[in-house]
């Protein structure tokens, strides 16, 4: 009799990083691109600069949403409670501009930057702005990430895809394309290039994308396209209905979901546009020393289990964070699984069957990743739905949650697991 070989799965989570990350467009230089993603190992505590505890006054600029600085922060006192963290909050574009007209009145405030985009710490750079400062929590983090010069490290991972309002919209785009299409009309919303960092990182890579372009922006503005401000007015706009769509990052999509608002995620089958939200010093700052235990906790293991709990994606994955997406898939014997299942994540649907010894893997990229981490070696899978890379990785990672031995199946059905396959008992 066959038994049930249980393999455990990290939820994907190495597989469904790296896979949607290859999709992302590339950057303006080739220290500020990210092209894939690794999974990181577990982090040393954050470093101390000194013997004594560290006090004093710290001073963050960001484009960060209020809320989620002030959780970092938090995170950050219950370590060094003595030091006090003062923020100023706005977009990139004027965060800069602030951090710009400050150089030049000789009154620099802001101690540490944490602004969206790579590109903008590569302007920055250029000026001489900002202080090299290798991080001893840099291990688990690709290189691609970071500056080769270590004058800023990227913090977390953002995508930008498109916001459906469920109640307003019932065929549902699947590319930025689509969203230039008449049926469209009146419903977009997105952020401004000229206060959002994202935005502009956006429109800097698709007006040089093949099939895109300035094309694409004038496509939506003859779909009449509600410009706002930030993301904010964006995520706004598509819960409260008065869009059925908007251009998003995807953590604001996801939360405004999770709270029980009809929203649904896609990310676009052209690929994901990704930025990492840097984090750097200032060269002129005058308290370095704090500066750099700030940067040091928001890459430690800590700070990335922050980073997670607010809802963002960590630059580089903990232990613990792994520790707790673990499922387990049920195998057979011959390394297949026990029955058919249809995974479905937002435009994703994949069937996957089980196959005969010998068969092997036989599925796309992007599901074959998450089956073979699975351990599964005789396999039959087949995307229904989008081939967006994300929507199928996490769609097989989906339908494999789902999957039930044979012995459960059994004792839900109240029979022997020999009658399940027909065998004589």
């Amino acid at each position: 009799m066959r038994k049930s070989v249980k393999s455990s799965l990290a939820a994907a989570l190495a597989a469904l990083t790296a896979l949607s990350l290859a999709g992302c467009q590339s950057g303006a230089s080739s220290s500020a691109a990210a092209s894939e993603a690794v999974s990181g190992s577990e982090s040393a505590p954050a470093s101390s600069q000194s013997e004594a505890a560290p006090e004093g006054t710290l001073t963050l600029y960001t484009s960060q949403p209020e809320a989620d600085a002030q959780a970092l922060i938090e995170a950050f006192n219950e370590q060094y409670p003595d030091v006090t963290v003062n923020v100023f909050r706005s977009g990139t574009e004027e965060v800069i501009s602030k951090v710009l007209a400050e150089k030049e009145t000789g009154a620099l405030q802001a101690d540490v930057l944490l602004v969206s985009d790579a590109a903008t710490f590569e302007g920055l750079k250029d000026e001489d702005l900002l202080l090299s400062y290798e991080s001893p929590e840099l291990e688990g983090i690709d290189p691609s990430y970071y500056d080769a010069d270590h004058t800023y490290t990227g913090t977390k991972i953002i995508s930008t895809g498109i916001a459906v309002n469920t109640d307003l919209i019932e065929n549902i785009p699947t590319s930025l394309a689509d969203l230039t299409k008449p049926e469209y009309a009146d419903e977009l919303a997105m952020p401004s290039p000229l206060y959002s960092g994202a935005a502009a990182y956006n429109l800097s890579v698709l007006v040089r994308t093949e099939g895109m372009g300035w094309e694409f922006y004038e496509g939506l503005k003859a779909n009449n396209v509600q410009v706002g401000q930030g993301n904010g007015g964006v995520q706004t706009a598509v819960v409260n209905g008065e869009k059925g769509l908007g251009l998003l990052v995807d953590y604001m999509a996801l939360r405004s979901k999770a709270e029980g608002a009809p929203v649904e995620f896609v990310y676009p089958e052209e690929g994901s546009l990704c930025v990492t939200e840097p984090v750097g010093i200032l060269k002129e700052s005058q308290n370095q020393e704090l500066a750099k235990l700030f940067v040091d906790f928001i890459l430690s293991e800590e700070g990335q289990k922050t980073t997670a709990e607010i809802g963002y994606t960590p630059i580089k994955k903990g232990v613990e964070d792994a520790k707790k997406n673990m499922f387990s898939v049920p195998l057979t014997d011959e390394k297949t699984l026990p029955h058919e299942i249809i995974g479905e994540f937002g435009a994703g649907r994949v069937l996957i069957k089980p196959a005969v010894p010998g068969t092997g893997v036989i599925a796309g990229g992007a599901a074959r990743a998450v089956l073979e981490l699975s351990g599964v070696e005789n396999v039959l899978c087949k995307s229904l739905g989008t081939d967006n890379v994300m929507n199928v990785v996490k769609a097989t990672a989906e339908g494999l949650k789902e999957m039930q031995s044979p012995e459960s199946v059994a004792e839900r059905r109240g029979i022997s697991v020999a009658k399940i396959y027909g065998w004589k008992e």
